[in-house]
């Protein structure tokens, strides 16, 4: 039976154990989808990303810390499905160029999921701080946690026309080529 959450603190910290469980699940999964994506960019990136989500979980740890706390992890529902359903259309696809373009998408959906639960803790710290712990450390980690979640999304989302033109090419040169 879960924990009853009585308070701001206790909510605050909820969602900062939530965030720390789904970096962890992320970085597992982005670890899956580099092994299966093609793209030179998109696997660029996400390496790129794996760097900043292995620091992002440094930052949590800090936020932890300055709370005079151990990191303690709660199961992110969320990042459960979202690891799930990648994982589940990765494997569906039948040709890599759409693959991508699904690793692609899936990725930033993670990322979106991210950046709400980063904001959500940055108006938590902001208000909480006065009262319970040193808001200006927390939000400063917080903060480029939640910089790095917006610039990948950023680029993915610039990557996704990318991707999807190189797909639609690769079918045209099929459905052409078996005329």
């Amino acid at each position: 039976m879960a924990t009853a959450i009585t308070n701001s603190f206790e909510k605050f910290l909820h969602e900062l154990g939530d965030i720390y469980d789904a970096e962890h699940r992320f970085l597992k999964g982005q670890q899956e989808m580099l092994n299966v994506a093609s793209d030179t960019q998109l696997k660029s990136m996400i390496q790129e990303h794996m760097q900043q989500s292995q620091q992002q979980i440094q930052n949590l740890d800090r936020v932890f810390a300055e709370m005079g706390l151990q990191p303690k992890a709660v199961t992110c529902d969320a990042a459960m499905g979202l690891v799930t359903e990648a994982q589940k259309t990765v494997q569906e696809a039948a040709d890599q160029s759409v693959r991508d373009c699904l690793i692609d998408g899936a990725l930033d959906k993670v990322e979106h999921c991210e950046i709400a639960s980063y904001r959500g803790l940055l108006t938590g710290a902001k208000y909480l701080g006065q009262q319970q712990f040193n808001a200006q450390n927390i939000s400063q980690l917080l903060q480029q946690n939640l910089q790095q979640e917006e610039q990948t999304a950023q680029k993915l989302e610039q990557t996704a026309p990318q991707l999807l033109q190189k797909a639609m090419q690769k079918e045209g040169a099929a459905a052409t080529s078996g005329q």
